[in-house]
C-alpha cells in the first residue's frame, strides 16, 4: 500500500512529525523531508530531483514522486517551543551522570522505525557499492537546545548516526581532543541539512568516531538518525 503514514513518537502541538512509507506522489505543503532508506528518494513533478540516501531537503508545496521511507517534520509553533521538558522531553543529565549540569540539552521520546539493510561502509561513504549488507534497527529522536549551547564533546556511540537540522541554525564540529580549542572541522547546519556521517568502520559492528559535538547557534531542534546493529 502506498503512502502509509503515521505520527512519530515525538509529534505534538508544536512539531508535526510523520513517518511515510512506500511513497508515491506524496504532497508536502511545508516540511523537512528526510530520506530514511539506502535508496534515492525522488522529488518534483516536471523536473525530478534526487534526495540521496540518508539526506534531506525542505519542500514547500512539493511532491515526493517515489521513495521507500521518509520522515516529514516541521516546527509549527515556535513560541514556547523550549518548554519541551514539560511535554515529556528528558534532560540528558538524567541519563548520563557525568553530563554537565549547566548544559540545557533535551531529548524527545525515541521512535523505533523498523529494520533497514545496508552496508555500513556505504553508509559512511567509505565505498560506493554494497558488498557486505547487514540489518540495522532504525531509531529516530529529536534534540532541543537554546542558542549558544555547547552540547558536549564526545566520541562514544554503539551505532551509526547522522543528523538533520529541523529548526534554527547549529553546527556539527570535530576535535582532535576533548577540548573545544582543538576544533578542526566546523559543519554548519541550516534548516533542512543533513551532514555526512562522522564515523569510520573498523570491523564487524565496530566503528570509531572523532571527538565531536553539536553546537546550537540559535534555539535549535535537530533530528538524530541512528542505525543500531541487529543483535
Amino acid at each position: 500500500m502506498q503512502n502509509q503514514t503515521r505520527d512519530l513518537a515525538f509529534a505534538d502541538n508544536f512539531i508535526n512529525a510523520q513517518l511515510v512509507e512506500s511513497l508515491a506522489n506524496f504532497f508536502v505543503e511545508d516540511s523537512i523531508v528526510v530520506n530514511l532508506s539506502p535508496e534515492p528518494l525522488v522529488t518534483g513533478t516536471d523536473h525530478p530531483a534526487i534526495v540521496p540516501p540518508w539526506k534531506s531537503t525542505w519542500l514547500k508545496g512539493g511532491t515526493i514522486r517515489s521513495g521507500q521511507r521518509a520522515a516529514v517534520i516541521k516546527v509549527v509553533q515556535p513560541t514556547n517551543l523550549g518548554g519541551c521538558m514539560f511535554r515529556g522531553w528528558d534532560w540528558l543529565g538524567n541519563r548520563i551522570k557525568s553530563f554537565p549540569r549547566d548544559t540545557p540539552l533535551f531529548i524527545s521520546a525515541q521512535d523505533t522505525i523498523g529494520m533497514v539493510t545496508t552496508d555500513p561502509f556505504v553508509f559512511t561513504n567509505e565505498r560506493k557499492h554494497h558488498q557486505e549488507p547487514q540489518e540495522f534497527e532504525l531509531k529516530l529522536n529529536l534534540w532541543w537546545s537554546p542558542g549558544d549551547t555547547d552540547c558536549f564533546i564526545h566520541n562514544e556511540h554503539p551505532f551509526l548516526e547522522t543528523h538533520t537540522q529541523i529548526h534554527g541554525t547549529g553546527r556539527m564540529q570535530k576535535f582532535t581532543e576533548r577540548d573545544a580549542l582543538t576544533l578542526y572541522e566546523d559543519v554548519v547546519m541550516p534548516i533542512g541539512y543533513s551532514h555526512d556521517p562522522f564515523c569510520r568502520v573498523t570491523g564487524r559492528n565496530q566503528w570509531t568516531y572523532p571527538w565531536h559535538r553539536y553546537y546550537a547557534d540559535t534555539d535549535c531542534v535537530w533530528l538524530a538518525v541512528e542505525l543500531h546493529p541487529k543483535a
